[in-house]
């Protein structure tokens, strides 16, 4: 290194290496570069421009180009660059370049296309970018820029392209916009602008192609000025709070493709003069105000998607849009929507999607919908349809996904419909239908979801079924299916939910069924269903919820079945006998067993015995003198305990009278109780902050005690708070936050208790510790796929909650596997709100915090390097859980050198190496589901806070992957649209 630093600035030692290299060789110093990217970087050669990313002029030689994106560099902007007389491109897409842009970025004079997206840049934008002629494509797209647009922008002379896309600016909107007037596209979207109105000079902008300004924070009304732009091809004007009428105006965009507006408060009707715009192909105005019938116009325009849903739509769909040749999409779902189905709908069109689902539609199914022979999604759940299923139907080999649940369907099913070939989701439940499965269904090769509950459905269910390997779930509870399960349904190797309760099934359970390792549900309760119950059973290894009640099982209850770890259980009322397995001769297994009267143990009665009376005597006898010696014993342990009692009173200095109890649920205990388990023995766990113990009530039940000692604000140097040192406001905080949840997935904080110098908070106790600890020991085997996803979902719905649910919303801050509990079914509870805050009190969810909390690992990389937090912090924090769950991995670990676990994944997925991210301990049946589930932790660990997805939407991706699969997601120039069911699969698979 001394070397070459002798080399760089001693150029009369270098004689080979023109000046321009001279340059690029103090550019490279200048940066930190892990991979090695720049290592061709010769300072030998004559000039750079064999060197990577390095291109220059034909002719003479001279560097025009510089291209480093991807090079994972990182450091400071490297200002040597703008020495290159003759460089016209600059691209440092995707790095981790983290300083501010300097003022003298203006001396690159001859700059025409400059691109820095995608790094951590920060502070203000410079205002003299202006000052830079030549400059046609400005893109400073996902940094950390903050501040206002400056005003000086206004003095671009050529600029055709200016993207300052997801950012943290926070000013308003400056009108001086409109003055570059050489300007095809204005990409402002997802920045915290101060609420703005959009600047009616806007519509100076003629040669305007698009106009990108979802979530900004608009608000007032869309300016008849747009109506101005001939040349725009794409109007986004998604997310904000827009409210009023769509202008007239907006029906003068002659040239524009696609218009969206939903997620606004737009009101009023459609303005008139819709059918001029001859080339739009999507509109969307869902999730607004807007009311009244959709106007035939609209329907006769060649539209591929036509999306009005979660509106307040109120009329019947008009017949005109049948006539659409061009209509391919029709998605209206979640309105209030009336009347029949056009009769002609698709016979016009080659109609591929169809979404009517959630509203008030009657009348029967149109048979014109495949006349095409394309259509593909057909979704009208919750609505009122009613008759049959149409003929025409049943000829669609085209169709993947068919939804009819909760509807007035009736009547048989059409044979063929059975047996569509390319049919993965078939929803029929909640329905009047009748007939039999068709053995015709051996010929619906793909479907992975038949769900037919809720029905008339008669006959036996055919051996065919044993056919569909792909089947996943199959529910046709509540029906009236007789007959025995079909053998062959043991073939059906992935099944993993299997529900046909409450029908009139007969026969024995299947030999074989050791082959359902996938199985996780079993439910056969209320059938007719008679034998013995098979040991194999207790082989599955994922089962967790057993039903086989009201049956007519007979014989013993196997001993196997002990092996499964059971969230549900019920073997009642059948005809069983014998003895109880051990580990279910528990009060807690009660209700599992009731009614069988032949079975013996403590639970359920005794079992009789010829020598039960001779027993008995004896029994009596020995039972007093136990008695007596019992007393004795009981009243010597009496005085011990209460003399011991008193003796540690003592030795700790508790003084019971001067702790104030608060509480936030029913306690069925005292402080007393809790006191008095305040043991060393006790003691379960320590933190920064203090102890953790556990308590056994009187009453048998355990609860977790966190004591903190002292109310000091001292800080280590690495800004922790010291051990037995707690602040007042990490205890109010968590005091404040978690007194007043109520959720499934958030531990339970049952009260506080609190003197001068002493708190306790009093958690309800999780006996299986945190994720965390459990995952990185020894113990991590024990943690099967079906077990952490399960925790995934848990813990995402915590978060949801919080983020959405909660008013104000909550932003938890810690977000790491160790504030991860597992209760005794290994239920995962999100814990430790020490340094939670509520978004109202981070002015709406993005505030400079005066420290970093959090633990390396999972902080964000906006909020390491700017401070600022919002609900996007959280989520990345769980996609480093996420991927602690599919890799086995910790967060920070020596293998990965510099690099953390996100890092380290996304760096050996892009050698292709899927198989040595996923945790060798996990059964590879489960693969693709893992493969799923680590696209979801990869998208919410993305670097850019606005690909982030909310919780509710992890949430429901992280649901979809265990009950059906997803549809397409439609994607506009690379952007995510926010339509409908979207698929994960679409953004980015890893396998």
């Amino acid at each position: 290194m001394l070397l070459l630093l002798l080399l760089v600035l001693s150029p009369a030692l270098v004689l080979s290496l023109n000046q321009e290299g001279l340059y690029l060789q103090r550019v490279k110093l200048g940066l930190d570069d892990p991979d090695l990217f720049l290592s061709n970087w010769n300072d030998r050669d004559d000039t750079p421009c064999s060197w990577t990313g390095i291109f220059c002029d034909s002719v003479t030689r001279s560097v025009n180009s510089v291209d480093l994106s991807n090079a994972n560099l990182a450091g400071s902007f490297p200002t040597h660059l703008c020495r290159l007389r003759n460089l016209t491109y600059l691209s440092l897409v995707n790095n981790s370049i983290n300083s501010s842009l300097p003022l003298d970025i203006s001396t690159c004079q001859n700059l025409q296309h400059l691109n820095l997206a995608l790094n951590l840049f920060v502070g203000p934008i410079p205002s003299t970018l202006p000052d830079i002629p030549n400059l046609l494509h400005l893109d400073l797209t996902g940094n950390n820029f903050s501040g206002d647009i400056p005003t000086t922008f206004g003095r671009f002379r050529r600029l055709e392209v200016l993207s300052l896309v997801g950012n943290l600016l926070d000013g308003t909107l400056p009108p001086v916009l409109g003055n570059i007037s050489t300007l095809k596209q204005l990409n402002l979207s997802y920045n915290p602008f101060a609420p703005s109105q959009i600047p009616p000079e806007l519509g100076n902008l003629t040669n305007l192609e698009v106009l990108w300004m979802t979530d900004c924070n608009l608000v007032g009304q869309i300016p008849v000025t747009l109506g101005q732009l001939k040349k725009l091809t794409d109007l986004d004007l998604a997310v904000n709070n827009l409210h009023g009428r769509i202008p007239v105006s907006i029906t003068e965009l002659s040239s524009v493709v696609q218009i969206e507006l939903y997620n606004n408060s737009l009101s009023g009707g459609f303005p008139t003069g819709m059918s001029k715009l001859k080339s739009l192909r999507r509109f969307d105005a869902s999730m607004n105000g807007l009311g009244g019938p959709i106007p035939n116009e609209l329907c006769e325009l060649p539209l591929e998607s036509l999306n009005l849903y979660e509106n307040q739509f109120d009329g019947i769909l008009p017949k005109s849009i049948a006539l659409s040749p061009n209509l391919y999409e029709l998605r209206l779902f979640s309105n209030r929507l009336s009347g029949e189905l056009p009769s002609d709908l698709g016979k016009n069109s080659p109609l591929q999607w169809i979404d009517v689902s959630e509203n008030k539609f009657s009348g029967e199914i149109p048979g014109s919908l495949c006349e095409k022979g394309v259509l593909e999604e057909l979704l009208l759940i919750y609505n009122s349809f009613s008759g049959r299923i149409p003929e025409n139907l049943s000829k669609c080999r085209s169709l993947t996904r068919v939804r009819l649940r909760n509807n007035q369907l009736s009547g048989e099913i059409p044979v063929g419909f059975w047996g569509l070939p390319h049919l993965s989701l078939l929803e029929l439940m909640g329905n009047s239908f009748s007939g039999g499965i068709s053995k015709t269904i051996s010929g619906a090769s793909n479907l992975s979801v038949l769900l037919i509950s809720k029905n008339q459905f008669t006959g036996a269910i055919p051996d065919e079924i044993g056919m569909l390997k792909t089947l996943v779930e199959f529910s046709g509870s509540d029906n009236i299916f007789t007959g025995p399960i079909p053998a062959t349904m043991v073939y059906l190797t992935q099944l993993g939910r299997l529900d046909l309760h409450n029908n009139q099934l007969s026969g024995e359970i299947p030999v074989g069924i050791r082959s359902w390792k996938n199985l996780n549900e079993l439910n056969l309760a209320d059938n007719r269903i008679s034998g013995s119950i098979p040991a194999e059973i207790g082989s599955l290894p994922v089962l967790n919820y057993l039903d086989l009640s009201g049956n007519l099982l007979n014989g013993k209850i196997p001993l196997e079945l002990q092996n499964l770890k059971l969230n549900q259980f019920n073997l009642s009322n059948n005809r069983l006998s014998g003895e109880l397995p051990p580990l279910y001769a528990k009060q807690s297994y009660k209700d599992s067993f009731l009614g069988n009267p032949g079975l013996c143990g403590d639970l359920v009665g005794l079992c009789a015995s010829k020598t039960e009376a001779k027993k008995r005597g004896s029994l009596w006898l020995h039972g007093t003198i136990f008695i007596l010696a019992g007393l004795v014993l009981v009243t010597g342990i009496v005085l011990f305990y209460f003399k011991y009692r008193n003796f540690k009173k003592v030795k700790k200095g508790i003084d019971k009278s001067k702790w104030i109890l608060t509480s936030f649920h029913k306690l069925g205990f005292s402080e007393y109780e809790i006191l008095d388990c305040l043991d060393e023995d006790n003691v379960i766990g320590a933190g920064a902050s203090g102890k953790v113990y556990k308590a056994v009530l009187s009453n048998g039940e355990a609860v977790a005690v966190k004591k903190l000692w002292g109310v000091s604000k001292k800080v280590n140097e690495n800004g922790d708070t010291e051990k037995g040192q707690i602040p007042d406001d990490g205890f109010e905080a968590e005091v404040e936050t978690l007194g007043k949840i109520r959720h499934k997935n958030i531990v339970r904080l049952w009260c506080c208790c609190t003197t001068r110098d002493c708190k306790l908070l009093v958690y309800e106790y999780m006996p299986n510790g945190s994720l965390g600890d459990l995952l990185h020991s020894s113990k991590g085997g024990l943690l099967d796929w079906p077990m952490r996803y399960k925790i995934a979902v848990d813990a995402a719905e915590g978060l949801s909650y919080l983020h959405h649910d909660c008013v104000p919303p909550i932003v938890h801050r810690d977000v790491k596997s160790n504030n991860i509990l597992l209760d005794g079914e290994f239920g995962a509870k999100v814990a430790d709100f020490g340094v939670a805050k509520a978004v109202d009190s981070m002015e709406k969810g993005l505030k400079s915090m005066s420290g970093i909390a959090g633990s390396c690992g999972y902080i964000a990389p906006e909020y390491a390097y700017t401070l600022r937090v919002n609900e996007k912090s959280d989520i990345y924090s769980f996609g480093v859980v996420i991927l602690e769950l599919v890799t086995g991995r910790l967060p920070l670990d020596p293998e990965f050198g510099e690099k953390d676990l996100v890092k380290w994944v996304c760096t050996t997925l892009d050698k292709k190496e899927v198989d040595q991210v996923i945790d060798p301990k996990l059964d590879s049946c489960f693969t693709e589901e893992i493969c799923k589930v680590l696209n979801i932790g990869l998208l919410c660990t993305s670097p850019l806070p606005i690909n982030r997805p909310s919780m509710r939407r992890v949430v429901k991706m992280l649901q979809d992957l265990s009950i059906e699969n997803r549809p397409k997601t439609v994607k506009k120039d690379g952007k995510l649209s926010p339509y409908y069911y979207e698929d994960i699969s679409d953004q980015g698979s890893v396998v």
